[in-house]
This record gives structure tokens, sequence and C-alpha cells, in this order.
């Protein structure tokens, strides 16, 4: 019996997932699996990747992965990351590429023209380090991490949804962004927890004890106005 499914459909680094799994869940059983069966028997499922979104939901459906995927993301604890993300989206302008549509939005890339920093440099594209999060709803998954704590971004796009109450955390790059999302059993991050230190080990452990229970209750901190 898995408990925890590793979605590997060929892109990115699975491993590093995998391993920071495991120590934070060493009784648990983590597979990196491909096996379609494998990850309707999960009890959780991982959904990660990097790489271009029309390469990832090519190779996704090459491998038979689509309905296992879109079942577990409607029946059981369900973590995306990076590009695991915004692949439950309904469309990425990266490639003019439909996503899974689990989530109403879109998928868009950092514009050039605002990439401008407070002080007026130029902030490069993909966006690449340490940011700050800001938590917007109270959720089990941010359960021990302090609003505002840093994590890992690597990525080019960002997910832009018409629903608000999906949102459950921001980032600023120079302006807010969703890099957050929470709906029902789903949970899903723009950022890199497995490269994020005590922060993204905590959110991985939070997935592992969270039951996939809603719950979205709107917090009332204030955060961090966007450069416009």
């Amino acid at each position: 019996m898995i408990d925890i499914a590793v979605v590997d459909y060929g892109m990115g680094n699975l491993r590093s997932v995998a391993k920071a799994l495991e120590h934070v869940a060493p009784a648990k059983v983590i597979a990196v699996t491909s096996d379609p069966a494998a990850i309707r028997a999960a009890e959780r499922v991982v959904f990660p990747g990097q790489g271009a979104m029309p390469d990832c939901m090519r190779e996704m459906d090459a491998r038979g992965l689509r309905a296992p995927l879109l079942e577990a993301a409607g029946s059981k604890p369900f973590l995306g990351l990076c590009i695991g993300l915004q692949m439950l989206f309904e469309h990425s302008e990266e490639g003019d590429t439909p996503g899974l549509g689990v989530l109403p939005g879109k998928v868009v890339r950092f514009s050039s023209a605002r990439s401008q920093g407070e002080q007026g440099e130029k902030l490069k594209v993909p966006h690449m380090g340490w940011n700050q999060v800001y938590q917007t709803i109270s959720h089990p998954m941010w359960e021990g991490i302090a609003d505002g704590s840093r994590f890992y971004f690597v990525h080019s796009y960002y997910v832009d949804t018409p629903e608000q109450g999906l949102v459950a955390g921001t980032s600023r790059y120079p302006w807010s962004f969703t890099c957050a999302v929470a709906r029902h059993n789903i949970f899903a991050v723009q950022f890199h927890p497995e490269k994020s230190q005590s922060a993204g080990l905590r959110l991985l452990s939070n997935f592992v004890s969270w039951s996939g229970a809603k719950r979205v209750a709107v917090q009332t901190r204030a955060v961090p106005a966007a450069n416009v």
C-alpha cells in the first residue's frame, strides 16, 4: 500500500520531493510512480514538476495519467507543486496550452513592462530565489508556518484566477501574485517546498497529516499592497 504517490511524468527532479517527504514522514510508504493504478491506490498524491507547460501536458497524457490525476484531485489529499499547480488550471499562455481544468483561471507570464522593483531596478524573468509568502486564508497546510515566511521560487508564469476564494497565499514580484490555492482536498503552491528549508518541510509535514477537509476561513491580516 502506497501512502503517498509522487507523480512521475518525466518532468523535473522528483527524487528531491520524495526525499523531503521521506524526511518528514519516515514511517510512510512513498513512491515516485507513473503507474495509474498506484496513483489511484495511494492515500495521498503529490503532483510536482518543472519545465514548459506544453511538454508537461504532453508527457502526462503519453503516460495515461490524465484520468487518475483527475480522480485523485477530486477524491483525496492532493498537493500540486510548481507547474503541478499551473496544470490544474484551464489554460496557459505558455504555448497556448489547455490545462486540466480542475480549477478556474489561466496561467500568465510575468510582464517585462512591469518588471521593475521598488528602486526602479529591472527584475529578471524567470523569478528565481527566496520570496515571502503571505497567507490569505487559515488552512491546516499553513499550520506552524509564520505568515511572511520565505519560500524558494523558480518560474516565469503564475496563475490568475477569477475565483478569489481559491487564493490561499500571495507573494510579490514586484506586484502581488497568487502563489498558493486551496479548494476542498486540493492545496497547490507555485514555490518549491522541497527546496525551502524549514518552512517547506513543515508544509510537507502538514500535508502528510492533513485530512483533505475543506477549511478556508478568511483571515483579517493585511497583505502588503501591490506595486502598480
